[in-house]
């Protein structure tokens, strides 16, 4: 038997620098973890990660987690030069944008959560980081602590992705919720919201559903493998959802979602593409989506070979997020200290965004009608004079209370009674249904369209 020689230990590998840009909520976090954590991280990775600083505009503010001193810096582009891997957590466009370019340029690998800047530039982004043979890495920006981009890009990278509808925005689903489940009227649960710190002080960008569409469009760029940006999609926020459509929806069996919604079509001229929305949306309550509460987040994807999937957890807030940045800030870690060029998502097909109106859903509408006969026979002529069909409708005398008298409104008491009507249609093309409710709101026999809300999942 021949004795073999030990082999020498391996050489032991240099730290790696990491330079954090911004120290705000997730920011803090992420410095935690980098600091308490030290050592399970460089068991994980091979080597130490080192935090060379972070940058922000007032070293001496306090924060969630607070680092020694001098570790706190204004000058960015000096941080960023010094780094190995660099975790932009600043949020906005610039000077954001700038600082991930200029890590590009220098080589190194960038993680960022920032869902604005690659919602409206990531294909800039991911072209400049495959041209440089380094690795731009984004889990953070969609949907908090839920590991969604991965699977998008990688266990699904052999199927072909049919469909992501979800809820990305933590805050409009506990506003939803609370009006759904406790009967709160809207600015009472976005008061609610904020006092938890659910909400921002400014919560335009969640309410109106701004944020909800830069995560459709990043979910559109890895499940369809092609670029899309924030104004290929339609948006509607949930501003204008009453107490009155939560007690209609519940009354038809369906609970009203914020939803995202990212799907491959074909349009009426043959074209084949995709079309990004994100608005109010009624779901059936056995749906597994409509199971989702409070400020929680959940996914739902359909593929042609793996069938239905759904991703669920908490999608916001400081430690959860802060845990997406850190699993691609190991991910690069390990791939430096093997050796080798940069992981790059490179969207390489042609699926061009198409509009709204060439979506199919069905809607449930609302309407104030006069209680006389020959109504329903209106409304249902309307409806098919567009090639769409109802599934069902409901007529509810109104009540006295329900009414707005003006007082110098003498011949009231001579004008016909009223009731509201409740119609679910079939699914059919949006631009049809658009039509069907213009073509409504124009009737003799119709006071007001009260509500006009999608359905999906029937």
């Amino acid at each position: 038997m021949t004795a073999t020689t030990p082999s020498a230990p391996h050489a032991p590998q240099p730290a790696l620098k990491i330079a954090l840009l911004g120290a705000g909520t997730v920011g803090s976090q992420v410095a935690r973890i980098l600091t308490e954590d030290a050592e399970m991280l460089a068991a994980r990775v091979g080597t130490r990660l080192e935090l060379a600083g972070v940058f922000v505009r007032n070293p001496d503010g306090r924060r969630d987690y607070q680092l020694p001193r001098e570790l706190y810096t204004t000058d960015a582009e000096a941080l960023v030069d010094s780094a190995d891997i660099v975790l932009e957590l600043m949020g906005g466009i610039e000077p954001a944008k700038s600082l991930i370019e200029r890590a590009i340029g220098n080589g190194s690998a960038v993680v960022t959560g920032n869902k604005a800047l690659l919602a409206q530039s990531g294909s800039e982004l991911f072209a400049a980081a495959a041209e440089a043979g380094t690795q731009l890495s984004f889990e953070a920006s969609v949907a908090g602590a839920i590991p969604i981009l991965r699977p998008l890009r990688d266990s699904l990278a052999g199927d072909t992705v049919t469909r992501v509808m979800g809820i990305a925005n933590g805050t409009t689903n506990y506003i939803l919720d609370q009006m759904d489940t406790t009967g709160a009227a809207f600015d009472d649960a976005l008061a609610e919201a904020q006092e938890l710190g659910y909400a921002e002080a400014d919560p335009t960008a969640d309410i109106e559903g701004h944020d909800a569409a830069a995560k459709a469009a990043i979910l559109a760029n890895l499940a369809f493998h092609a670029p899309f940006r924030i104004d290929e999609v339609y948006c509607e926020g949930i501003t204008r959802i009453t107490a009155a459509d939560n007690e209609a929806a519940s009354e038809a069996g369906y609970v009203i979602k914020l939803l995202a919604i990212a799907e491959r079509i074909t349009a009426g001229d043959g074209t084949a593409g995709a079309v990004l929305r994100v608005h109010p949306t009624l779901l059936p309550r056995e749906h597994p989506l409509a199971a989702v509460r409070g400020a929680f987040n959940a996914v739902f994807v359909e593929a042609q070979n793996a069938g239905e999937l759904m991703f669920y957890g908490p999608g916001a807030g400081g430690a959860p997020t802060a845990s997406a940045v850190m699993g691609d800030t190991v991910s690069i870690a390990r791939r430096l200290v093997r050796g080798g060029a940069g992981r790059t998502h490179t969207p390489r097909s042609v699926v061009p965004a198409l509009p709204v109106g060439e979506a199919r859903t069905s809607y449930m509408v609302v309407i104030r009608v006069a209680d006389r006969p020959g109504v329903l026979a209106a409304i249902a002529s309307a409806v098919a004079e567009h090639g769409v069909s109802i599934v069902s409708m409901r007529q509810v005398p109104l009540a006295e209370d329900d009414l707005v008298v003006e007082e110098s409104d003498e011949a009231y008491t001579d004008e016909a009674p009223e009731s509201v009507l409740r119609i679910i249609t079939h699914e059919a093309k949006e631009q049809n249904l658009a039509a069907t409710v213009a073509t409504i709101k124009e009737l003799d026999v119709v006071t007001e369209v009260v509500s006009v809300l999608r359905v999906e999942g029937n």
